[in-house]
């Protein structure tokens, strides 16, 4: 059965690929090991996959625009070689405090704000109450909660640090705490069976 309108939607750094801080050439993108295979398993499952990620370094000036899209072509490449694909990438470039005007600004798309994923339910006709977010911050939580969608936090990335430092703090609680992509993505297709 496909479910065409609904995503899991994914956060990037540290949920993807490995937690590098900003990833300020292309070499230093390198996937989190089982990636491929889960988000194969999101496509196989007749869910869209679809990245949202802030890269702020745009903005601080710590890499071009360009280089975000080299990126995303490369984390594209390494999952068609493994028989995965994305059906969308949004990301968002700007900072409220940091770098020219073009990029200094209070936007719409830095998560937690829903500019990206408002997006992309256009773009690809997915239905965020029927979706999932998957991310290491628990600011995706959040993002998850705005549009509806179930939050799930990953303990790779910063995960475990949200989970050991900041767990009194969080005003959303995840739906599920997951050691892994792989891990989450086995509790949403359990998920849908359900349904």
């Amino acid at each position: 059965m496909v479910f065409s309108n609904r995503a899991v939607f994914l956060d990037r750094d540290g949920t993807i690929n490995e937690e590098m801080g900003y990833i300020n050439h292309v070499d230093r993108f390198q996937l989190l090991p089982g990636t491929a295979k889960a988000i194969r398993l999101i496509n196989t499952n007749g869910l869209k996959a679809v990245v949202v990620t802030n890269q702020s370094g745009v903005a601080r000036g710590m890499f071009p625009e360009s280089l975000v899209a080299k990126v995303h072509r490369r984390m594209e490449d390494m999952l068609r070689a493994d028989g995965a694909h994305i059906d969308g990438i949004y990301y968002c470039p700007h900072h409220p405090d940091f770098g020219p005007s073009k990029y200094r600004k209070r936007c719409h798309c830095r998560k937690p704000a829903t500019g990206m994923i408002e997006r992309a339910c256009n773009d690809l006709g997915i239905d965020p109450k029927r979706s999932y977010m998957i991310g290491d911050r628990i600011i995706d939580v959040e993002f998850a909660r705005k549009i509806g969608a179930k939050g799930i936090l990953v303990l790779t990335g910063y995960g475990k640090g949200e989970l050991t430092y900041r767990d009194g703090q969080w005003r959303e609680k995840p739906n599920f705490i997951a050691r892994d992509l792989s891990d989450a993505v086995r509790w949403i297709i359990a998920q849908e069976a359900l349904k």
